[in-house]
């Protein structure tokens, strides 16, 4: 799945508009145009496609956390990550959406997707750690759908 498609699902997930996507990211300190959406939203065959880069991603999921939780205390924006993994995505949706393990089950079962919690806690874990386990696509894509439905 590409940066574009996590953002265009998203957006669906979510029930928000281009306007409100370029709203999220200059939370972040990033100016975005409404016809930058447009073209990150489009797919890849379409004229004016444009692909959505990680740090920009990074900044997305950084705006929904400010948007839905507010700024962090101390004020700082954090900095976007050079390269964005289906962990880190996860991560910061469950930061923004304030869940915690059992919503996060939630929104699998809604998803008729099953992750029992020690899967769930591995996607978590530090890389390197010993239980550490990456996201698959389809982990992510079901979490998605999940919020959506």
């Amino acid at each position: 799945m590409t940066n574009n498609d996590s953002l265009r699902r998203l957006r669906y997930a979510l029930n928000i508009n281009d306007e409100t996507v370029a709203e999220i990211m200059a939370l972040t300190g990033r100016t975005t145009t409404s016809e930058e959406v447009v073209n990150w939203l489009k797919r890849e065959d379409e004229p004016g496609y444009s692909p959505l880069s990680d740090p920009d991603l990074c900044r997305f999921l950084d705006g929904l956390i400010i948007k839905k939780r507010g700024p962090h205390p101390s004020g700082k924006i954090p900095e976007p990550l050079e390269f964005v993994s289906n962990n880190e995505i996860l991560k910061k949706l469950r930061i923004a959406l304030e869940l915690k393990e059992d919503g996060m089950l939630s929104v699998f079962n809604k998803a008729d997707f099953k992750v029992t919690s020690a899967e769930l806690g591995s996607f978590f874990r530090k890389e390197g750690h010993r239980n550490y386990r990456k996201v698959p696509e389809q982990v992510l894509r079901k979490f998605i759908h999940g919020l959506s439905v």
